[in-house]
């Protein structure tokens, strides 16, 4: 078989699955009670109604939403993308202090009102994305709006990038960390990386002046202090000063912040950031290739200088490996990338896809055994990693069989 017809098999696997997940998010988690989405559902499909319900979660089903019906025209998917989008305006945005909330209950009362920062650029992201949708103007608006809450009370303006988290009134607050697996500290990878992926996708409905000097800024921050010039990995948490203070490698994080990177370069349509972004992203997927693709084609959670820390394989990783490895197929035209990300699709379907009940399995060993407390919908269970995988191939194998780079 050729490559231009693996690629094509690839497609068609993949667009399959994206319209399998998106099905499932339709049947299984809109709340006809309460409105909105429920925040909880198990393994075996025991819908929890009365769970918190995440900003993450409800501003990711609204991107993965609106993404799908601008790609595919789906009336349904616009009826769940506008679900989203009303709900979140509803009950998660914050009219006394701006913002949105970070946990509701399931009656859309707040419950954690900290201001999160990774959140907001999930809210920025989703927004932006409902606008390129939809056209509805007030989406974008309110994603600036959040745009600038962020430069106001968030950004650095001594040692640049981005603080954590603040208590709901903006003030500062200790509870800095995202999840109880994250350090407390004042900075993070994870929420640069998401700072980044929001702004790109309001640069391209918003050409500002100030957003382009933020963009371009974090793309050199993510490479001057985030990556480690020598190991080509993502350092993970910093203090104000840029001083790294967890030795822990993310394969996940490394090969979606490759792709994700090099986009932001794109979108800001700097060449000298685009050349940086490209030579850092080719080094990062190699990294990940060589010492994070287990021998099955899935890829190992976490490990560090001294080897493997964690050696299962959550969903999200698996998702981001297909499109970093064929974005540094892309690039470089080498075959081994291609080939990792066809691997990498083989493996997912083998292991992560449940056949039985749909969605993804959210932990499997690293043999290949999904591990069944894992929720099938929770806070950070989402359609979006998987569900973005499959819509980047669809595009990326386009251009590929086309001739065309990106």
């Amino acid at each position: 078989m050729s490559m231009n017809e693996q690629a094509l098999q690839l497609k068609a696997k993949m667009a399959a699955e994206f319209r399998s997940i998106l099905s499932f998010w339709q049947q299984h988690t809109p709340d006809p009670v309460n409105g909105g989405f429920y925040g909880a559902i198990t393994d075996s499909m025991e819908v929890r109604k009365e769970a918190d319900r995440g900003l993450v979660l409800n501003a990711r089903i609204l991107w993965t939403f609106s993404t799908a019906y601008r790609a595919l025209g789906d009336a349904g998917y616009r009826e769940m993308a506008d679900r989203a989008y009303a709900y979140l305006l509803a009950h998660f945005w914050d009219r006394a202090h701006g913002g949105w909330y970070w946990m509701l209950d399931y009656q859309g009362n707040s419950v954690q009102d900290k201001k999160q920062v990774y959140g907001q650029a999930f809210a920025i992201y989703a927004l932006t994305e409902y606008h390129r949708a939809t056209g509805v103007e007030e989406a974008k608006q309110m994603a600036i709006k959040t745009f600038d809450l962020l430069e106001k009370y968030a950004y650095d303006p001594a040692n640049k990038g981005y603080f954590e988290a603040f208590a709901g009134d903006w003030s500062p607050t200790e509870e800095l960390s995202l999840s109880d697996k994250d350090l407390n500290e004042k900075k993070s990878m994870n929420t640069h990386l998401h700072v980044m992926e929001g702004y790109t996708n309001l640069l391209r409905v918003w050409d500002s002046a100030e957003l382009r000097k933020k963009q371009g800024e974090l793309i050199d921050v993510t490479i001057d202090y985030i990556i480690d010039p020598g190991t080509a990995h993502f350092l993970l948490f910093f203090d104000e000063l840029w001083t790294s203070k967890s030795e822990h490698i993310s394969y996940g994080h490394d090969i979606e912040g490759s792709w994700l990177l090099l986009e932001a370069a794109e979108v800001l349509g700097d060449e000298v950031r685009v050349k940086r972004a490209e030579e850092i992203a080719i080094r990062m997927a190699k990294a990940t290739l060589e010492q994070g693709v287990d021998s099955d084609g899935g890829l190992i959670n976490e490990g560090d200088a001294q080897g493997y820390t964690d050696t299962d394989k959550d969903w999200w990783p698996q998702a981001e490996a297909v499109v970093g490895f064929l974005n540094a197929y892309q690039m470089t035209g080498e075959d081994a990338y291609f080939n990792a990300a066809i691997r990498s699709w083989d493996f997912i379907d083998r292991f992560i896809v449940d056949k039985e009940n749909g969605e993804w399995f959210g932990k499997v060993s690293r043999d290949g055994i999904p591990y069944r407390r894992e929720m099938k919908v929770d806070p950070w269970k989402c359609p979006y990693h998987n569900g973005r995988a499959c819509l980047e191939v669809m595009e990326r194998v386009d251009k590929i069989v086309s001739g065309s780079a990106h």
